[in-house]
C-alpha cells in the first residue's frame, strides 16, 4: 500500500488572525483504518531438534522443513541441539523470543521430562504454544542379533536369569524410549540397566556394534536395520501391530497384556506467539502432511501423520501430561 507523507510543517497566518497549522510528516489514515504489520515470514526460520542426527525427530523435521519453506517462501533451517535428554534445545526454544522464527520439534520427550523431574526446567503448556502434532509411531523391543531371544517371553526369562546383566540404550532419559522400556521393566519386574545417549541415532549405532543387548528406538529409525537384518524385533509399543512392521506383534499379544505407550513428534513455538504466525504455520504444516508422497515415507516405516488443530493439540498435550503422570507414580519413576 502507497503512504501519502504531508509536506515539512509551516506556520503562517490567515486574514483575520487565525493560525494556520499543518501536521507533520506522517502516514495518513482514513478513519478505521489500522497500520500495515510486516508480512510473516520476512526471513529464514529455525527449527531446534532437541536431539542428534539421524532419530525419529530429525528424521521427520527435515522431511517437512523442505515443503514448509516452499509454501512459506523462507528456508527452514534445521538445527540440532541435543543434550539433557532433549532438555538443552527445549528451553533454547522456551527463551527465544515469540516471532515464529524460532521454534522447536519436539518429541514426547517434552512431557516425559516434565513429570518426571523433582524440578521440572519447563512447563510445557505455560513455555510453549503448541502448533501442530507432526506425526505419531509405536517404538520397537529390539535386540542385537547376538543375544539368544527370539520373542518378548523369551527376553523375559533370560532377563530374569541374568538379573543385572543386560543393558540398553535409549535417546536419554526421559525420551520414549527410555520411558517405554522402564514401562516394561517394571511390569515385567526385571532388572535391566540403562545406558542413556544424546538422542535415538547413537543410541541405535551402539546397538548395531553390540556395545548394548536391547533397546526401544521408534520404527522410524529401527525399521532399516531390521529389513537388513542388523536387528531384530521382538515386539511394537503400539496396541495394534504397525502397518510398516506388520510382521511383528505387538508387546502385549507377544507376552506383557496390557502393555502400551506410543511415541510422537510435534511442534512448538516460545509461549506469547500470535495466533496468526500459529496459524500460518499449522496451516502449511497440515497442508505438507497430506502430501503421497510423505504419508508414504511414514506409513512405510509405521507412522502416522498427524495434523490436528492447535485447539486440538493443545487438549492432546494436557492428556499425554495426565497419563504419564499416573505411570511415574505408579512405577516410582524419577530422574537421576
Amino acid at each position: 500500500m502507497s503512504v501519502n507523507r504531508s509536506p515539512p510543517a509551516r506556520a503562517g497566518r490567515l486574514a483575520g488572525g487565525l493560525a494556520l497549522v499543518v501536521l507533520l510528516p506522517g502516514p495518513l489514515l482514513v478513519p478505521g483504518q489500522v497500520a500495515a504489520q510486516p508480512a510473516w515470514p520476512m526471513r529464514p526460520i529455525r527449527i531446534i531438534v532437541p536431539t542428534s542426527p539421524g532419530g525419529g525427530t530429525d528424521i521427520v523435521t527435515r522431511a517437512l522443513g523442505a515443503r514448509v519453506g516452499e509454501a512459506l517462501g523462507q528456508p527452514v533451517l534445521v538445527e540440532n541441539r541435543p543434550g539433557a535428554g532433549q532438555v538443552l534445545g527445549t528451553e533454547i526454544v522456551a527463551r527465544s523470543a515469540p516471532d515464529g522464527y524460532t521454534q522447536l520439534m519436539a518429541a514426547s520427550a517434552i512431557v516425559l521430562n516434565q513429570v518426571l523431574a523433582k524440578k521440572p526446567p519447563y512447563d510445557t503448556l505455560r513455555d510453549f504454544t503448541p502448533i501442530t502434532l507432526a506425526a505419531s509411531l509405536p517404538n520397537v523391543l529390539t535386540v542385537h542379533p547376538s543375544l539368544p531371544v527370539k520373542s518378548v517371553k523369551e527376553l523375559v526369562a533370560l532377563a530374569r536369569a541374568r538379573p543385572g546383566q543386560l543393558n540398553y540404550s535409549s535417546a536419554g532419559a526421559g525420551t520414549s524410549p527410555h520411558m517405554s522400556m522402564e514401562l516394561l521393566i517394571s511390569m515385567a519386574k526385571l532388572d535391566i540397566a540403562h545406558v542413556a545417549y544424546k538422542g535415538t541415532g547413537p543410541a541405535t549405532a551402539d546397538l548395531i556394534a553390540g556395545h548394548v543387548q536391547l533397546s526401544m528406538p521408534n520404527t522410524l529409525t529401527a525399521a532399516p536395520h531390521l529389513r537388513s537384518g542388523r536387528l531384530r524385533a521382538l515386539g511394537v509399543t503400539s496396541a495394534k501391530r504397525a502397518a510398516g512392521l506388520p510382521e511383528v506383534p505387538t508387546i502385549a499379544e507377544a507376552g506383557l497384556p496390557g502393555y502400551e505407550a506410543i511415541q510422537w513428534y510435534a511442534l512448538f513455538a516460545p509461549a506469547g506467539t500470535s495466533r496468526e504466525i500459529v496459524g500460518r504455520m499449522h496451516a502449511e504444516v497440515a497442508r505438507a502432511l497430506q502430501l503421497p508422497e510423505l504419508r508414504e515415507r511414514l506409513a512405510a516405516d509405521g507412522a502416522e501423520a498427524g495434523g490436528m488443530p492447535p485447539e486440538a493439540f493443545v487438549a492432546f498435550v494436557r492428556n499425554e501430561i495426565e497419563k504419564w503422570s499416573r505411570v511415574v507414580r505408579e512405577a516410582k519413576l524419577t530422574l537421576n
